[in-house]
């Protein structure tokens, strides 16, 4: 391999933009001064750097779509035309895509066919271009050929994040910008009025409504409440800050920003007449507040818990009726997959024995708080509120139901005695990318990996020196819902004793048609009313008096806190083996699953800033706004309270094997999210690790196998089909259709399951007939299981807690279509354990009662194979109806993964994979 230089060895000298034609005089006299600065600093930093990398070319990573996210308007036009890519704009989508079909194959040698080397630095016949940005003698970034990752390195602190700042609006300035005008609440009025922008800005605008002032004072909490690290901080997001704006002056002399400018009327293309709004450190809380919301915000839905509560109660009575609830819950079920597998016990949430405080609504009085008013033109209406509204309940699913996922092994079970992991983030398939690659190389800091874009002042995900670090989300209960007593009217509320005015916080929006958005004039107000407990969600009545149902969560306030601890992940002097790692974590506060491997160890920490709640009070369902039943020690002007301690989050240092797909954390451990029980698609990832770690010999290449093949599997037909098809040979079938169908599924059962292709490129699944079946067959089965016994109303209620299905195709599941996540919500558990309750197999944690035809063996077998005829009689036309990319009857393309746009450059779909987004696969051969 070449030998790995300093990243500023001039292969080709590149001007801070990417037309150079378009530069004027100060940006070439910038350039000119950077040239003849001296390059020495930065090549001894360089050096050293390189030599302290640990991993021996043995850390990999990938990021699709490609590094570039950014394309002048040359470049999208020709995009739009003739489907053309700007360099790297797509480069890495082709070989994530190629692990699909490639992983049968796979060795360690062959691992980078499908990753990128995430080694420090870059060879010295592999540098691309490098430049000094803004003409700076103290930092440099270096581009590879390959991808086009920036490699930042500088001599002084300030300059390394002036860095970071430049290279991250090189790479994704205009999505920076949507996503600071998303996290205000402000995108239609920047990029117009299509209901999808209506629905982002709807979306995290109702959870997170925070003015100026808000966004300053967390920023002047994180900085007073953390000492050296919290000055730190600030400066580094003041150098940060200061690298993005010179971006955004040089390229806007240089006219080579990003075309959406031009197409969403912010900058003219022949006058350049225009502005492109500088950052200031409260864009990046904005930033921050999104990805809070999106990744980092487990529990909520009380309200919803309630009314299905309610629905039980009313069906079977109070206490079986609570019994059937709990049972359908499964908040600790003791089938379900963990990530903690050595028996001990880390009790949060539990049901407590005597509930206290609850706040039960009235049944049929729950109505949900509007948004949106005051609507004019083209937001107007019942069908345009229809569609802001639809567009709200999407927006973010993709990302927010993600798939990620982590396997972790520890050396003892390795071929070289090293840990092994393979482990990422799903955070949605967009163009461009959510995240970006870099590596920063400075005083402090020494790590390489992703970071949220306008958020790289750090790595968040990535490796170290000798150590990398991965996330999955975790979604344990920090979101409380408490009744508040209205008094006067219905904006005074009563807060401990007094009638107290609610807050009332608005954002107007105004927008007009633009070359990139026809959507016709129009505007609207988005209003959410703020109480201590939180902003209002909904309003109904309890015991015949009025309240409003609010929304409390540890977050709220707080979303500046955690990068206290990214900051540490990216200093090598911290970090230092798996008990630094943990303490790091511990200063991040969103819920997150942490992992870790180095040479010699791995270790774990669920994160999140977890209420002490009051003793009697269940998390489950919502409790009076009374001193009693809040958080212990909350302090509501600033919310902070009381949290569990470190001991009491779920953690480990070198347990046998780790896996995470969104699962259940530990036992005792009550998880927040509905549909963690006995088949989870954590089983995927549980059954192939465990059985690589007993035969031993574990290499990157098997493990990256292990999750390649997960990636491809029908949680259903693996893991709940073998179920149905035992009761359904109970008795021969005699019926053509119905044998026709189980022979098609068994076949597909024998050859693994798989939604997979014929061959790489066919866009045809093998099985074709057998995958439509059961797409076809499982929402009737469900229905036809469970709705005779619970009925009508109780069905759909629990329904709405957990939906029955998530295929790949479903545009009906919280994913939507396209999405690539797919088979974590949905109703595969309950049919588990009834089936296996049918054919008489112990159950633990059984649901109340037994639905498939009363419990009877041969009259659930009817309903499994009268659903089953009708799934097989339906057209693929049927089960794939096609939308606006893929037409009618088309397996494949329902299926595929679309990289959805969010600028002015397209890609083509891919293949499905359920697999994270950003994934390493790493394992160092040394340790500091």
């Amino acid at each position: 391999m070449p030998r790995r230089t300093s990243r500023t060895a001039p292969d080709r000298l590149r001007t801070p933009g990417r037309i150079p034609g378009f530069l004027k005089t100060a940006s070439v006299c910038a350039l000119i001064a950077g040239l003849l600065s001296p390059l020495s600093p930065a090549a001894a930093a360089a050096e050293v750097t390189a030599a302290n990398d640990h991993c021996g070319n043995q850390c990999s990573d990938i990021l699709p779509p490609g590094q570039n996210g950014n394309a002048t308007l040359a470049q999208i036009l020709l995009n739009q035309a003739f489907g053309t890519q700007p360099a790297h704009a797509e480069d890495q989508l082709g070989p994530y895509a190629g692990l699909a079909k490639g992983h049968p194959t796979l060795t360690d040698s062959t691992i980078n066919t499908f990753f990128n080397d995430a080694s420090f630095g870059v060879p010295a016949d592999q540098v691309a271009s490098t430049v000094r940005p803004a003409g700076r003698g103290d930092v440099t970034i270096v581009r590879d050929k390959k991808t086009g990752v920036p490699h930042i390195t500088g001599t002084t602190r300030y300059g390394t994040e002036f860095g970071a700042g430049w290279a991250a609006a090189e790479d994704r300035l205009w999505l920076m910008d949507v996503f600071r005008h998303v996290g205000r609440g402000r995108l239609t009025s920047f990029a117009g009025g299509d209901p999808s922008n209506q629905g982002l800005e709807q979306q995290f605008w109702r959870h997170a409504p925070y003015s100026e002032a808000d966004l300053q004072a967390q920023i002047d909490n994180a900085v007073a409440t953390n000492g050296a690290r919290g000055r730190q901080a600030l400066d580094d997001a003041d150098a940060y800050l200061a690298g993005i704006n010179a971006y955004i002056d040089a390229s806007d002399s240089g006219r080579y920003f990003p075309g959406e400018y031009v197409l969403t009327g912010h900058k003219d293309s022949i006058t350049n007449a225009g502005t492109i709004d500088h950052f200031k450190i409260t864009d990046l809380v904005a930033l921050a507040s999104v990805i809070g919301a999106l990744f980092g915000s487990g529990g909520g839905g009380e309200v919803n818990n309630a009314m299905s509560l309610l629905a039980a109660q009313e069906k079977y009575g109070v206490e079986q009726g609570t019994a059937v609830w709990e049972s359908f819950r499964e908040r600790n079920d003791p089938e379900a997959v963990m990530t903690l597998h050595d028996g001990r016990s880390f009790p949060y949430a539990v049901r407590p024995e005597d509930p206290q405080g609850e706040a039960l609504p009235d049944p049929g009085s729950v109505v949900e708080e509007p948004l949106v008013h005051d609507r004019t033109g083209s937001a107007a209406g019942t069908a345009a509120a229809e569609a802001s509204g639809a567009a709200a309940a999407a927006a973010t699913a993709s990302a927010r139901r993600g798939m990620s996922n982590a396997l972790v092994v520890s050396g003892d079970h390795t071929a070289s005695g090293h840990p092994v992991a393979v482990f990422g983030p799903q955070t949605g398939y967009f163009a461009p990318q959510l995240l970006l690659l870099q590596e920063i190389q400075g005083p402090g800091i020494s790590a390489r990996g992703a970071s949220f874009a306008g958020l790289s002042m750090y790595v968040e995900l990535g490796r170290g020196q000798d150590y990398a670090w991965s996330a999955t989300t975790s979604g344990q209960d920090i979101i409380d819902t408490y009744a508040v007593e209205l008094c006067q009217d219905d904006h005074h509320y009563l807060y401990r004793g007094t009638c107290t005015a609610m807050e009332r916080i608005e954002q107007k929006n105004a927008w007009k048609p633009t070359t990139a958005d026809g959507t016709a004039a129009g505007s609207y107000t988005m209003r959410v009313w703020r109480t201590a407990y939180g902003p209002v969600e909904y309003r109904a009545t309890v015991g015949g008096k009025k309240v409003a149902y609010t929304t409390l969560r540890s977050s709220f306030l707080h979303e500046a806190d955690s990068i206290i601890g990214f900051q540490m992940l990216n200093d090598p002097s911290y970090v230092t083996g798996p008990q630094s790692f943990q303490s790091a974590v511990q200063h991040i506060n969103f819920t997150f699953n942490w992992f870790y491997a180095d040479s010699e160890h791995t270790a774990y920490y669920n994160s999140g800033d977890n209420p002490v709640r009051a003793s009697g009070v269940d998390a489950e369902f919502p409790v009076w706004a009374r001193p009693a039943y809040e958080w212990r020690a909350w302090e509501p002007a600033t919310n902070t309270a009381a949290y569990t301690p470190a001991s009491a989050h779920p953690n480990s240092v070198d347990q046998d094997y780790y896996i995470s797909w969104n699962n259940k954390q530990a036992e005792d451990y009550a998880t927040a999210p509905w549909g963690n029980g006995s088949v989870h698609r954590g089983n995927l990832l549980e059954d192939r690790v465990k059985k690589l770690v007993r035969a031993g010999g574990v290499t990157r290449a098997s493990l990256t196998r292990a999750m390649a093949d997960a990636a491809l599997a029908d949680l259903r037909a693996q893991d709940v089909l073998p179920d149905l098809l035992k009761v359904i040979d109970s008795s021969p079938v005699t019926d053509t259709t119905a044998s026709a169908a189980v022979a098609k599924l068994r076949t597909w059962l024998a050859a693994g399951g798989r939604r997979t292709e014929t061959a790489a490129g066919s866009k045809t699944y093998a099985d074709a007939d057998a995958v439509r079946i059961l797409d076809a067959w499982w929402p009737l089965l469900v229905k036809a299981e469970f709705e005779p016994g619970l009925g009508t109303t109780l069905y759909t209620a629990m329904t709405n807690n957990l939906p029955v299905d998530e295929t790949p195709s479903a545009a009906h599941g919280p994913t939507g279509a396209h999405a690539g996540s797919a088979f974590q919500y949905g109703w595969w558990s309950y049919v588990d354990k009834d089936i296996r309750a049918v054919l008489g197999e112990p159950v633990r944690g059984a649901l109340g009662r037994t639905y498939c035809g009363g419990g009877d063996l041969g009259a659930c077998r009817d309903v499994l194979l009268s659903t089953l005829k009708q799934a097989a009689g339906r057209t693929a036309a049927q089960v794939y109806p096609g939308d606006t990319l893929c037409a009618a009857g088309n397996q494949w393309c329902a299926d595929s993964i679309v990289q959805r746009t969010l600028g002015g450059i397209r890609h083509g779909n891919i293949s499905w994979q359920n697999r994270p987004t950003y994934q390493q696969v790493v394992e160092f051969t040394s340790h500091r």
